[in-house]
């Protein structure tokens, strides 16, 4: 099975373990806010849950009491995500593939992403939707200073042999709703 063919088949799986998850309402933000108690203050990017993918707003809501918060926006395709500042109960509007972004405010360059995914490792390998925006984001921001990525997602979309591609940037930690995994990748990389 070619890389394409092997990232197809594990979304496939990876998004049925997620909607079981999701229909069982097993998520939390509890694990996720604990972290985000340690880097308070700290510019942080977060994520308006689509479909079926766990919520993070909760550990949003409480570290926007703290410091500056943001979401993505998609600016095009093969373009890097940008961010602009997001605040609870701020007017939102949909933006590309409907996801929801603050109609208006400040664009922030985040040091801490919460990161949605399809898929991931114990490795800190993830799988997104085939985009490549969180790549290109967090290459981007990484090249320019320490950035935390974490991965928020369900324990059931941990899949073992994840199929991966030079270009795809590791997670830092990965957060579900039954902890916390810090990854112990093979690869050299840049670290909080």
């Amino acid at each position: 099975m070619t890389g394409p063919d092997r990232k197809a088949a594990a979304r496939k799986v990876a998004f049925a373990a997620r909607k079981q998850a999701h229909d069982e309402g097993v998520g939390t933000a509890a694990h996720l806010a604990a972290v985000l108690e340690h880097h308070r203050g700290v510019p942080l990017a977060g994520y308006m849950a689509m479909r079926t993918e766990i919520d993070p707003t909760p550990a949003m809501e409480e570290a926007a009491d703290h410091g500056p918060v943001c979401v993505p926006v998609i600016m095009g395709k093969g373009q890097p995500l940008r961010f602009r500042q997001w605040s609870p109960g701020c007017r939102m509007i949909a933006g590309e593939f409907g996801a929801q972004i603050p109609e208006t405010g400040a664009w922030i360059e985040p040091e801490i992403l919460i990161v949605p995914l399809v898929a991931f490792s114990r490795q800190g390998g993830r799988l997104g939707y085939g985009g490549g925006f969180y790549d290109r984001t967090l290459e981007g921001l990484r090249a320019k200073r320490p950035t935390l990525g974490i991965g928020f997602a369900y324990a059931a979309q941990e899949l073992p042999d994840l199929p991966l591609d030079p270009t795809d940037q590791p997670l830092d930690m990965i957060v579900t709703e039954q902890g916390v995994i810090t990854p112990q990748p093979a690869w050299k990389r840049t670290t909080w």
